[in-house]
Order: structure tokens, then sequence, then C-alpha cells
């Protein structure tokens, strides 16, 4: 899908689909997202520039993510999003600053795209392709603090459920109140521990290439855009910076209340193990009594009591209660 943008009276405007390719060689922004070979022909020839490939975004190394070629910028960084079902989906996203047009070139749908052009229509700040790209990057940056307050709200909402403690009048402590599924509980914790990762993975992506821009906006001429565009680098830098931090602080929470998990499932293991371990010491009294009077001897004083069968049950019921009230007593169960 090819999209192309304009400016018109400091507002962000949309070309029709099929512009012409005179309109589309003068546009502001040209967004590429899943591409064509057709729509990318098309782009290479109005813009006298051949666009990455998706293997080429793919690269990992900075020389082929970073670099300048042709009069061309070209800057590839790796945003997150969330997909339908809620699952963390990364994807490299390039940007291409030549001249005074930004080129795009993505495979998936980051929210701050959209987000971003629903406030440019409004008011764009800029009328070049560095302003663009700038404001972009700062809409990923808000974008991505937004997620990590969700990750953080969520993770201190199963912090609150997994620690959770109720007690009585008499303020004796009595057992916790123990969650719905602590294995559901479990996997939404990986889940959001997954997601911060992928995170840290994209911010640190997008912290090079700032500072790459930045040392590319260094080696212009002096203008009062490239000032601004130089100095909202700087306030992005640091925002970069800070939510780096924030995500790092939440990878180490969850780890410890993915720990915490692990061991409130092994003592709810344990207690069950303990009540069957109980009950069997308990019926062992009964089993031995059942078994004497069981025995096949001719001769068994209590054979011909004419009450032996009811002393034999009463006899079993109380050597069956009587450890279940010591063991209660010692709060064993």
């Amino acid at each position: 899908m090819l999209k192309a943008f304009g400016i018109a009276q400091n507002c962000l405007v949309e070309h029709p689909a099929d512009v012409a390719e005179k309109v589309l060689a003068h546009s502001l922004w040209i967004d590429l997202v899943e591409p064509t070979l057709a729509e990318e022909a098309r782009v290479e020839h109005a813009v006298g520039f051949d666009i990455p490939t998706r293997g080429e975004l793919a690269e990992i190394e900075a020389s082929s993510r970073l670099y300048q070629e042709d009069g061309a910028t070209v800057m590839t960084a790796t945003l997150i999003r969330r997909g339908d079902d809620d699952r963390p989906e990364s994807s490299p996203v390039t940007f291409i600053i030549k001249g005074q047009q930004l080129i795009t070139v993505r495979y998936h749908h980051p929210q701050a795209f959209p987000q971003y052009v629903k406030q440019a229509m409004r008011h764009a700040n800029g009328a070049n392709g560095w302003s663009v790209y700038v404001s972009l990057v700062e809409a990923v940056i808000d974008r991505a603090a937004d997620h990590l307050e969700r990750v953080g709200q969520i993770v201190e909402d199963t912090s609150k459920q997994v620690f959770s403690t109720s007690f009585l009048r008499k303020q004796e402590p009595k057992r916790r109140k123990r969650p719905v599924n602590l294995e559901l509980m479990l996997g939404k914790i990986g889940e959001e521990g997954d997601f911060t990762s992928r995170m840290r993975e994209s911010l640190v992506s997008i912290s090079r290439m700032l500072a790459f821009s930045q040392a590319v906006l260094d080696q212009m001429r002096a203008t009062k855009d490239v000032a601004d565009n130089k100095a909202r680098l700087k306030v992005a830098q640091r925002d970069i910076i800070s939510l780096t931090d924030h995500a790092g602080y939440l990878t180490s929470k969850i780890s410890f209340l993915l720990d915490a998990v692990l061991g409130m499932i092994s003592i709810e293991q344990n207690t069950i193990i303990k009540i069957f371990t109980v009950a069997s010491v308990a019926f062992l009294p009964p089993t031995l009594i059942a078994s004497i009077y069981g025995m096949n001897f001719k001769i068994i004083p209590e054979l011909q009591w004419e009450n032996g069968y009811p002393y034999a049950i009463g006899l079993m019921l109380a050597s069956a209660l009587l450890p279940m009230i010591y063991f209660k007593r010692k709060g064993w169960f």
C-alpha cells in the first residue's frame, strides 16, 4: 500500500491513491506499507533512489541500518506494537530522507503512525522531511511510554493479587486467599516480560538511530529548521534514556514476580501433598485395627463379643479422630 502526503496551510494532507507521478515526486512524505514490487518501482522512479528490500531491512549491522547514499539518509529502527491478540509484534521500519522528502518503508502497523497523521492533519510541526521524521519519532516515543505504563499497571495489579493476604477479626493470620489461576497468571507475567524485552530492544535501536540523525544534522548548514530539529532530537534522546531505564526496572520487577508466582505454585502443591500425607498418617491406626480384627485365627478373645462389631468400628473412628485433632492443634493443616 502506498500513501503520499503533502502540506497545505500548515496541515498534513493525503493525496489520492492514484496520484500522478509528478505529484508523488514532490510529496512531503511517502509511506510504503507492505509495498508491492510495482509500488516500490513507482516510488524509486519518482524519487530517484533504490528502496531497501525487506531482507535488507532485517539486517542488524549498524552499517546496514544507518548510512548515507546518493544524497539520501537511510535509517532503520525496530518498532513494536501489540497485535490483535494483544501479543507483541516487532519489525524494522526504515526512514529515508532525501532533500525535502521523507520515505518510510514498513511491513507492520505501529499505532504511532496513524496517531501522528491524525494530529498533523490539524497542525503539522514543520514542512520538510526532517520535521516529519522527528515528529514521527516523537509519536513513537509517546506510544512506547504508553505501552510501558500499561505493562507497569499490569505488573502492579498482578503483584497485589500474588501477595494479597487476609486476616481474621482476631488479627490471627489466615491462609492466603489463592488467586483464581496461578498458572494463568504466570503466563500473563511471561507475556509482559517478553513485551518489555522487545521494547528495550526497540528503544536501543531508536536511540542509535537518533544519535545518527543528530550527527547528520550537525553536518548540515545551520538554519532555523535544522536548529529546531536538533533541539527536538535532544529531547527525544533524553526521553529514550528515561524509558530504557524504566524498562530495565520493569524487567527486574517482572523477573522477581515470576519467581514469586513459581514459589506460590510450589507452596500450593506442597499444601496439597501435606493434606494427603496427614490423611494417610491419620488413617494408619484404623487400618491397623481393621487388620488385627480381620485375622482368621480360630481363637480371638473378642470374636464372641455381642458388641464386638460396634466396638471395633468405634475404636477405628476414635483412632482416626484423635490424630486429626492433634494435627489440627499443631496447625499442620
